[in-house]
């Protein structure tokens, strides 16, 4: 039977450096999951890319089934598959129900219990959905990973908090600076993680911010909601001197920050610090950039620190949702065994409906000869029971003790038509 199977590159064991290297652009994901699904073996497939992890959700009808994501995801990123192996994590049948549980409901995350991760997998799934490379277990896998976080966010604190990756990296740069309100802060890009920036940023009091995105209109959207400036990326390396902090989340394949555009930022500053945060994968800014004095550039790996006391008050909520999540998973494996039944069942009901659509059609065409009606109709009616119960006597005379106490509970009992 076919198996669930998930290949992992994720910050767990993999740093930010490896991480690039297999993100999926969201422009090429359609592309990537159609390439993926054409493999011979793969039923059906789904690909997560974020800046934490780049995961191959996929139901697989080989016995190489990691090998065969593993060469994949390689070779999808030009890259050899002897480099990626000690950076990849595979999961199969319960271990990776458990996963993307864990996924869905941030206990896998870098920043324990982060919202974000769950509109992420359901964009995943639907993208994944509008490709058509989704099938009837992987439907079910997602639909369930998405019941069991809701669940899980219910029953749990884990939600009531604003935590998150921006959350953290504004407290990541109020460690740096003592207040932050007084620092101008420029933000480039224009996705959720910049706007949840603003939003933490202007709670801290900070006024002073400059959003620059690729398209200034989308800029624009964010700039409105906190009040403050828009540009485009064209316009950015004019005002970056400006900055004392900068956080990055940009989809750029390649770095858009480099050393000579900040070296040339720092003279127009007198060499005032600046603080830069990178939280995009791949990377904005070459991390060239930190050999430069004056300079403090972090990763999203070095938001460990400010996670780490996240996750100590979390423990309480931890367990109750690893608890949540395994008695979910029981009611999954339970539909998982019984699903080669209900495909049994199917496969009956659709050879039976073939048999009655070939028995009207010959009993329609006596009819039009002037056959007798009720003949017809008794004929009718004979042949189809005789065609259904064939297969039936034939699998009872072989039956032994036990199995014919089991098709004795499939006799119908005398029911109204």
């Amino acid at each position: 039977m076919p198996r669930i199977s998930i290949l992992s590159v994720n910050h767990q064991i993999a740093p930010v450096a490896v991480r690039e290297k297999v993100a999926f652009s969201p422009t090429k994901l359609p592309s990537a999951l159609l390439e993926l699904n054409s493999i011979q073996g793969v039923d059906a497939c789904a690909i997560l890319s974020t800046c934490n992890r780049a995961e191959i959700y996929a139901i697989v009808d080989t016995d190489n089934a990691e090998e065969l994501l593993s060469n994949y995801l390689a070779d999808s990123h030009n890259i050899s598959a002897s480099e990626l192996s000690p950076y990849l994590l595979y999961f199969e049948g319960e271990k990776a129900l458990q996963h993307i549980c864990h996924v869905a409901t941030g206990l896998d995350s870098l920043v324990f219990g982060e919202a974000q991760i769950l509109g992420q997998l359901k964009d995943c799934y639907q993208t994944a959905k509008a490709s058509g490379t989704l099938n009837k277990i992987l439907e079910k896998l997602f639909q369930h990973a998405f019941t069991t976080a809701k669940k899980v966010r219910t029953d749990t604190e884990i939600g009531s908090s604003p935590i998150s990756v921006a959350y953290c990296a504004v407290k990541l740069s109020e460690n740096i600076f003592a207040n932050l309100a007084e620092q101008t802060v420029m933000l480039i890009g224009a996705g959720e993680m910049i706007e949840l920036c603003a939003q933490h940023l202007q709670q801290k009091g900070v006024k002073n911010m400059i959003v620059a995105n690729r398209t200034v209109e989308n800029a624009k959207k964010i700039a409105d909601l906190y009040g403050t400036k828009a540009i485009s990326l064209k316009q950015f390396s004019t005002v970056l001197y400006q900055a004392d902090i900068i956080i990055s989340s940009t989809a750029a394949s390649v770095p858009i920050i480099g050393k000579g555009l900040i070296e040339s930022a720092l003279k127009l500053r007198k060499h005032k610090p600046i603080f830069m945060l990178d939280i995009a994968i791949p990377r904005d800014i070459e991390p060239e950039v930190s050999q430069l004095d004056d300079v403090f550039l972090y990763t999203i790996d070095d938001l460990q620190q400010v996670i780490n006391t996240n996750i100590k008050n979390r423990q309480k909520d931890k367990s109750i949702a690893e608890e949540i999540v395994l008695l979910q998973n029981q009611k999954f494996a339970t539909w998982l065994e019984k699903l080669p039944n209900e495909q049994v069942i199917q496969a009956y009901q659709k050879n039976a409906y073939k048999m009655k659509n070939n028995a009207i059609k010959s009993a329609l065409k006596q009819l039009e000869k002037g056959d007798d009606a009720g003949a017809v109709v008794q004929q009718l009616a004979d042949q189809l029971t005789n065609k259904l119960l064939h297969t039936q006597f034939n699998n009872i005379k072989k039956a032994n003790a036990e199995q014919l106490n089991q098709c004795l509970n499939c006799i119908p009992k005398n029911q109204k038509i």
